[in-house]
């Protein structure tokens, strides 16, 4: 007996170690990548609203709307399969988050319900969720629920990150043009975006690359652990792997933050293609994927 609980602890041991050295390892995944958004210099955010490449290269929208308590912001949307960009320019949401360098990061279920357990996780770990209901107006001026929003902070300097679930309001709604549940509980990503991925290059987000401030990663990673990301740290930061995109995180001093990279897989392999647009570059190919730097 005593040589059988030996092995497996040795096991156990061996299971945290190729994990990376987290507990997270053996949490069952709730929280998924959903999109990332930054908010840069107007030359950028102008070049990239009036793209005519990035209309080709992705299915495309430029959007104002009009969220819980009526808050307004203009958004450009780069939308894949099952996760999305947004690009801000300075001033186009609110507040703090229409400042340069700022920058969020939205991680959704894709089971209804499983945004009660990462509440509970996090309270379990000692961090005081902040609860969120958010809507859209679509023109009528009756808010539609849109998505359940989970914090795992109070305060932020320029960057946060949040768990959502989407709403069967929503889904149920013509307007948001989402599909039909796959399964009973469907919630997914899939769902809320469109198919018109298809007829473009971007198929999806694979890796995403943020430089937040030490106060920011400190809420950050709490609600990454909920989530059941896998973490590697290291002494400039963190990388959340597991869940089909990666996420590096480095800690960084106030003036330096903001959404740096981003990579994609192509829906089809590409020869390489180099577009300047504003301050940033996307280099597309070669092969199947494509790296935007800002």
């Amino acid at each position: 007996m005593g040589n059988r609980r030996t092995v497996s602890m040795i096991l156990a041991l061996l299971l945290v170690l190729v994990s990376g050295g987290t507990a997270e390892a053996g949490r069952r995944q709730l929280l998924f990548f959903n999109h990332a958004w930054g908010a840069y210099d107007r030359v950028t955010a102008d070049a990239v609203e009036h793209s005519a490449y990035l209309r080709a290269f992705a299915d495309f929208e430029v959007r104002t709307t009009t969220g819980a308590g009526g808050e307004v912001w203009t958004g450009r949307y780069l939308r894949g399969r099952e996760t999305y960009l947004e690009v801000f320019g300075v001033g186009d949401v609110p507040g703090q988050d229409g400042e340069l360098g700022s920058a969020g990061l939205g991680l959704s279920t894709e089971r209804d319900g499983d945004i009660e357990t990462v509440r509970a996780r996090l309270a379990a770990a000692g961090v005081k969720p902040t609860e969120f209901l958010q809507t859209r107006d679509f023109g009528d001026h009756v808010p539609v629920p849109w998505f359940d929003a989970v914090f795992a902070f109070e305060q932020y300097d320029r960057f946060g990150a949040w768990a959502m679930e989407y709403r069967d309001e929503y889904f149920a709604d013509p307007r948001g043009k989402t599909q039909p549940a796959r399964y009973p509980g469907d919630v997914g990503r899939e769902r809320y975006l469109p198919d018109d991925y298809r007829d473009h290059l971007m198929r999806d987000i694979t890796s995403i690359e943020l430089a937040v401030t030490e106060r920011d990663f400190a809420s950050t990673v709490p609600l990454l652990r909920a989530g059941g990301f896998v973490l590697k740290t290291d002494a400039r930061g963190v990388t959340a792997l597991r869940g089909g995109t990666t996420m590096r995180f480095d800690k960084v001093p106030l003036g330096q933050t903001g959404l740096k990279r981003v990579e994609f897989v192509l829906n089809r392999g590409v020869a390489r293609h180099e577009e300047r647009i504003g301050n940033s570059t996307l280099v597309v190919g070669p092969g199947r994927q494509a790296v935007w730097t800002f």
